[in-house]
């Protein structure tokens, strides 16, 4: 797979805006949520019928994700939200990514319609590329089966990428993914996805507890659904141009107030301001989970421990892949 970003990588949301240089090219399509090893292996598919057509390789994916539009009440949790998908889908080396708006009234079109008015009369491809368990149109008759036999309809290639396992011979998907944040076992989610997950988030004003503790954290909402074990992480992270190590701690703060949900994030050996930036913080390790103290001293004294533990766990650190490197030196 490419690893290398493009700096005429294009984020196309409607058809009708499509981009001429991108017709008749090969599309790797799917969800992509996480854009997980499994995913990669839809694109790494893509990449080589790409070079064997000499055609420009784009991914096709959806917005919202599709079971949120099925039950608002209950919307997934995304691993890798929009914009960060797009992040993620740019480092890996495609030229674009076609963002379809994913209604009940699209997820109404009969499937020949869409390869009749989407893959074949708007996009003109040559090839498509999807995983196994892809379906498409009213009542997902879109099968892989059915895209093979379109294809040959239509006179567009078709490749089906089977299920990527991982080194335990179980399949790689955004739910393992979603189960090992759940569980506070970041090893098993980054060594899926192949890179280390982070999060994007603006700084919020606090109550700077922290700053009166000794150490001041940058505060970060994350989405309501967001399952991640409450407890204390080591963490990489981007600021600009600059990757900065720090220990975070994601919970309640039950010591003090119990209140919803934040990211905070010491940063190690930095005093400058951070309200109102966008940070980027890459999960490396769980350290433990969390605690209610009694009493600041003892809660200084642990904090002092996972510092240590944190600085620890990242002065040896190595990259899980050319992409992981990528998304940590991204600007």
């Amino acid at each position: 797979m490419p690893a290398s970003k493009l700096p005429n990588f294009a984020i196309i949301t409607e058809l009708d805006a499509f981009p001429a240089q991108l017709l008749g090219g090969v599309v790797a399509i799917g969800n992509f949520d996480g854009v997980h090893r499994g995913h990669r292996a839809v694109l790494d598919a893509a990449f080589e019928k790409g070079a064997a057509l000499n055609a420009p390789v784009y991914a096709m994916t959806f917005e919202p994700h599709p079971r949120t539009v099925f039950a608002p009440d209950h919307p997934v949790f995304r691993l890798t939200p929009f914009e960060q998908k797009c992040a993620v889908l740019n480092d890996c080396g495609l030229n674009g990514v076609l963002v379809l708006p994913f209604t009940r009234e699209f997820a109404g079109i009969e499937a020949d319609e869409f390869v009749r008015d989407i893959l074949v009369s708007r996009l003109g491809i040559s090839h498509a590329v999807t995983g196994y368990d892809f379906h498409f149109g009213k009542a997902r008759k879109g099968t892989p089966d059915f895209l093979r036999q379109a294809g040959t309809d239509n006179g567009f290639g078709v490749t089906i990428v089977t299920p990527e396992n991982d080194e335990g011979a179980e399949v790689i998907s955004s739910s393992r993914i979603r189960q090992a944040l759940t569980d506070g076992d970041i090893a098993l989610a980054n060594g899926l996805l192949g890179y280390r997950w982070f999060v994007e988030a603006t700084v919020q004003h606090g109550e700077k507890r922290g700053r009166d503790l000794g150490y001041p954290t940058a505060n970060l909402r994350l989405a309501d659904e967001c399952p991640l074990k409450h407890g204390i992480y080591a963490v990489k992270v981007r600021l600009g141009d600059r990757l900065i190590d720090g220990v975070a701690s994601f919970g309640r703060r039950p010591t003090f107030d119990n209140g919803a949900p934040l990211l905070e994030v010491h940063l190690f050996d930095f005093q400058e301001d951070l309200y109102n930036k966008t940070l980027r913080v890459h999960l490396v390790s769980y350290l433990r989970g969390e605690e209610k103290f009694d009493g600041i001293e003892p809660l200084i004294a642990q904090m002092n421990q996972d510092s240590a533990e944190s600085r620890t766990a990242l002065a040896s650190l190595q990259p899980l892949s050319a992409l992981d490197l990528m998304l940590m030196q991204d600007t």
